[in-house]
Formats: structure tokens, C-alpha cells, sequence
């Protein structure tokens, strides 16, 4: 049975979301070794280690790939820049599920941003379908209540601001993957967010004296452990399916899969953590299981995409 591209970039979706749905288990526990950003600093310098020895191209690629730099770093500014520094920043002044409710929006943006900037057509049908997935999501952070003093109205800004960069990254990327391979866009990212994070790191440390605990969570088995999951397969791999499925896929149908990671979420609480599930919890997931089913399904071709199109 053959299988087809673009069954191939659903497949690459879904492993996608299935592997950033487990990774809050892993950033929850690299937190308890080191601050939000040592640990993104080693998160991304695992992720530039593997992808630079075993994974991409050597010295002679990166040479080429010299001119198509300037045309990557608005999209390395969003993501893997902007995103994880606002995200994690916010986290500081907002709730998890505050945050959970704002970054269900990313569907929306990004479906927004695409018809304007991309000139994707959306239908009705894939509208309606965004938004059952997004309800979903929401009413799965919402229903089990939000006080008032959960969160600040700098922590929701930093959030939203998170979910904007989110959706830009993915509206960008779509078009960027028409003309650059997947890895490459892959490994530039991977090579950005390698220097600006360690770089943010060094001078933190130097400029509070504390340079020592800069290096003191890779003495641990345990923090090894989370920085391969999360630099490995919670970035390197993700961002080039991710990549991948931009350059087939609609920037609109894989943004809407990202609700698949809330249920994946839900699983890996009930399984690794055995946290009780509600009946919000269930019909949450539903309701994004279908919206993205609906998405899916829907046929209506886009200029940009290419049901011929190969991996470069």
C-alpha cells in the first residue's frame, strides 16, 4: 500500500504532538535541577550537539546554507527565541491553566494570520472544525475553575504574546519550506536558539557570580535525561516534522493538530503521574479529537500546497 505525501505529513503531525504532549512531565522535572534559562541553554545546546554530529550535514552544508541565513532569523526570533523566553516568563506570573487557555488560541492566529499573509483559503467547514478543537482545549483548562488572583495581567500578556509568536512561527515556516529543505531550516533554528540562549545564560551567571550553577545540573543522571528528551525529541525532532509538514500541510491544518497535544497531556497525567480525570476532561478530548478529524478531512486544495511535493 502506497503511502501518500500527504499522508505522510499527518503522520509527522501527530508523532509531533504525541511527543510534545509527554514533554511537561520532563520540563517540570529539569526544573527542579535548574532555572528556566540553564535549562533551556542545555536543552538547546543537546539539541545543537546531536543534530550537528549525527544528524545534518557538516561544514561544507553550513557554508551553503550561509545566503539563506538573513531569510531564517525572523522565523528563529519567534520560535525557538520569542516563544519559550515569553512562555517561560509568563509561566512566572500566570497559572498553568491561564496559560493552557491563552496558548489554545494558536489555532486561531495562526489561522488568521495565514489568510492574510499566505492567502490560504479557509473554508467554513474548517473554520468551525478550528474553533470545536480550541473549545475543547479550553474547556479543558476552564472548567475546573480560575480565581481571580491565579494570575496577572503580565503573566497574560507574556502568554498571549507567546501563542502570537507561536502562530507567526508557523505562518512563516509555511512559507519558508516552499523554498528551503526542512532540515536545514531545522538546524539554522537549532543553531540560533543554541547561541542566543546560552549566550542569555552566560552573562545572567557572570553578571550574578553565579557561573557555578551554571554547570551543576549536568552532573545529574536525572537532568541528562530530561535535556535529551527535551532538546532531542522535544525540539530537534519536532521542529523538523513540524518543518516537514509545513511544506506540504496548510499552516492552518497543522496548527489545529497541536490540541492533540492536550490529550496526550491528559494520558501521561493519568499514566505516569495517576491524576484523576473529570468528565471535562473526556469531552474535551472529544471535541478535539474531532475538530482535528474535521480539519483533516477536509479536501479543499490551497495554492501552496503540493500533494506531490517531496522531502527536499
Amino acid at each position: 500500500m502506497k503511502v501518500s505525501t500527504h499522508q505522510k505529513a499527518t503522520l509527522a503531525v501527530v508523532i509531533n504532538a504525541i511527543i510534545i504532549g509527554f514533554s511537561f512531565i520532563f520540563v517540570k522535572q529539569s526544573l527542579s535541577f535548574a532555572d528556566p534559562l540553564n535549562s533551556l541553554a542545555h536543552r538547546f545546546t543537546f539539541s545543537f550537539i546531536v543534530a550537528t554530529l549525527f544528524v545534518f550535514p557538516g561544514w561544507s552544508r553550513l557554508k551553503a546554507m550561509r545566503k539563506q541565513a538573513l531569510a531564517v532569523i525572523p522565523l528563529a526570533l519567534l520560535n525557538p527565541s520569542l516563544f519559550f523566553a515569553l512562555q517561560a516568563f509568563g509561566l512566572q506570573h500566570a497559572s498553568s491553566a491561564i496559560a493552557g487557555i491563552v496558548q489554545a488560541m494558536v489555532p486561531v492566529f495562526t489561522m488568521i494570520l495565514a489568510a492574510v499573509f499566505l492567502k490560504e483559503r479557509i473554508s467554513a467547514v474548517q473554520r468551525l472544525c478550528t474553533l470545536l478543537s480550541v473549545s475543547g482545549v479550553i474547556l479543558v483548562f476552564a472548567v475546573p475553575g480560575i480565581g481571580a488572583s491565579s494570575a496577572s495581567l503580565l503573566g497574560i500578556t507574556l502568554i498571549l504574546l507567546s501563542a502570537l509568536a507561536s502562530a507567526g512561527y508557523t505562518t512563516l515556516a509555511r512559507k519558508l519550506t516552499q523554498t528551503l529543505r526542512p532540515k536545514d531550516l531545522t538546524y539554522m533554528m537549532i543553531l540560533f536558539g543554541f547561541i542566543v540562549f546560552n549566550l542569555i545564560a552566560l552573562v545572567k551567571n557572570g553578571a550574578a557570580g553565579t557561573m557555578g550553577t551554571y554547570f551543576v545540573p549536568l552532573h545529574e543522571p536525572g537532568f541528562i535525561i530530561d535535556m535529551a528528551y527535551l532538546g532531542v525529541l522535544s525540539f530537534l525532532v519536532t521542529s523538523f516534522l513540524s518543518n516537514y509538514a509545513l511544506s506540504i500541510l496548510e499552516a492552518s491544518k497543522v496548527s489545529v493538530f497541536a490540541g492533540l497535544s492536550t490529550v496526550v497531556t491528559i494520558a501521561g497525567g493519568v499514566l505516569l503521574l495517576h491524576e484523576q480525570l473529570g468528565w471535562y476532561h473526556w469531552v474535551g478530548a472529544i471535541m478535539i479529537v474531532a475538530g482535528v478529524m474535521g480539519v483533516n478531512l477536509s479536501k479543499k486544495k490551497l495554492p501552496l500546497v503540493q500533494e506531490t511535493a517531496e522531502v527536499r
